[in-house]
């Protein structure tokens, strides 16, 4: 359960933290927010190829576009959509690279 801090913002629990701290390397979190179709997919793209097999990326994005490029890229380039969810005004995408 997310708990909220006096001034309303929310603090991400352990069990958050223990899930995702171990992808959060720089060189697998690609911050797409403020960029327009086609930039997300184009910029995970290129993350992947410097990625080895099964590594995990973590695409942040608020274009709308995201939500069907990102699997569709998935699906034509043969890597693992693992899944997307809501993080407030952006949507957090895990790709795993096959």
């Amino acid at each position: 359960m997310a708990r909220h801090c006096a001034i309303g913002h929310k603090i991400v629990d352990y069990v958050t933290i223990g899930t995702y701290l171990p992808l959060m390397t720089k060189n697998e979190i690609i911050d797409a927010r403020g960029m327009l179709c086609p930039l997300p997919v184009l910029k995970l793209r290129k993350r992947l190829k410097t990625q080895d097999a099964g590594a995990v990326v973590i695409l942040m994005a608020d274009d709308r576009a995201a939500a069907i490029d990102v699997p569709y890229f998935c699906r034509e380039s043969g890597h693992e959509f693992v899944e997307a969810a809501e993080a407030g005004d952006h949507t957090v995408y895990r790709v795993r690279k096959v």
